[in-house]
């Protein structure tokens, strides 16, 4: 009852100050915009209120920066719930959202439609349909292979991954060196900088599907941790509900890949630091990760376009937070994550 309450505490902090950074980040920009403001211009679509602020501050809240915040919010909400689960199935502390190849696969079929000169939506179609794909394809050969089904998944992942991440160093390649090489290279190291409308349409679709399943089942994931064959005593089809887990995070992946680029870390530091505040019982992880990932983001996106006077790019911040975090986790639990 103690871990419980504790895990309520924590859930109920993270959404405390989630809500807080949202209403911070959108006073945040080059383009001032006052609290007072802020509170009338969103009010405004509620009730009338006679205008006191200008028409270009009402724009710069509802057309720029109220899609890149519900993005970076939905994007760190479900990569980092993705992270989650796969280290739950796969029982691998170590494991990320880009572990089955849906990463890759996604920035394989981004570089492709850019090299192609595809509009942006074509862009962020075809990285999500190259992820599923290649998950999918991970997938049939995890399962047709003989011997352990987690570990043959693993593998067909790390050789899938090899093989789109090669796809796409070879459209690098060739490349336009003045246009589409700097737009890819631009894309893999993962904005939000370009949020729209349209994107958020896009992706909260499926991520709604995956999150909500997910969040479903996350009782069930506390039991695969316990191991295939104490699973199969409780009457859990372990295979089943492995596939369902890993689509669902897959679609995720998918879906935050295709709208933001790669972002790492994300997926994979998150979850630890959830796991210490509220404990490794799924039902208290899953929600306290996709708010934590969703608080996580948002703060470094927030960093990324006001830090400088040219906008870093988030993947690069992540990083450069995450990985010395990680080594911190590793150095302060003995070596172990």
């Amino acid at each position: 009852m103690k871990k419980h309450l504790s895990g309520a505490r924590v859930i109920l902090l993270l959404s405390f100050l989630l809500a807080a950074a949202i209403a911070v980040s959108f006073c945040i920009g080059r383009f001032s915009v006052g609290a007072k403001q802020l509170f009338y211009i969103l009010l405004s679509r509620i009730t009338y209120i006679k205008p006191f602020w200008s028409d270009t501050m009402e724009a710069v809240v509802f057309n720029i920066r109220l899609p890149r915040i519900l993005l970076a919010c939905l994007v760190g909400c479900s990569l980092s719930a993705a992270g989650a689960v796969y280290q739950g199935v796969f029982q691998n502390p170590m494991a990320s959202p880009d572990l089955l190849g849906a990463s890759s696969g996604a920035a394989f079929g981004a570089a492709l439609a850019i090299l192609l000169g595809a509009s942006s939506a074509m862009i962020t179609a075809s990285a999500f349909i190259s992820g599923i794909v290649s998950v999918v394809l991970v997938l049939l050969i995890g399962q047709r292979a003989p011997g352990k089904k987690v570990v043959n998944l693993i593998l067909a992942g790390i050789m899938i991954s090899s093989i789109t991440s090669a796809g796409t160093s070879f459209i690098k390649l060739v490349a336009d060196p003045a246009n589409q090489l700097p737009a890819i290279t631009y894309w893999l190291m993962g904005s939000l900088s370009g949020a729209k409308r349209s994107e958020l349409f896009f992706a909260a679709k499926p991520m709604a599907i995956g999150l909500i399943i997910l969040f479903a089942i996350r009782w069930r994931i506390n039991i695969l941790s316990l191991g295939d064959d104490e699973a199969r005593t409780m009457g859990v089809n372990v295979n089943l509900l492995r596939v369902i887990a890993a689509l669902c995070a897959t679609l995720l992946t998918a879906a935050s890949v295709s709208v933001s680029g790669m972002i790492g870390w994300v997926g994979l530091v998150t979850p630890h630091i959830c796991r210490r505040l509220v404990g490794n019982d799924y039902r208290h992880l899953m929600p306290a990760s996709m708010l934590g990932g969703a608080l996580f983001l948002l703060i470094v996106d927030n960093i990324s376009r006001s830090l400088l006077s040219t906008e870093i790019p988030i993947g690069i911040l992540t990083a450069f937070i995450g990985a010395p975090f990680f080594i911190y986790l590793i150095l302060r639990k003995g070596g172990r994550v």
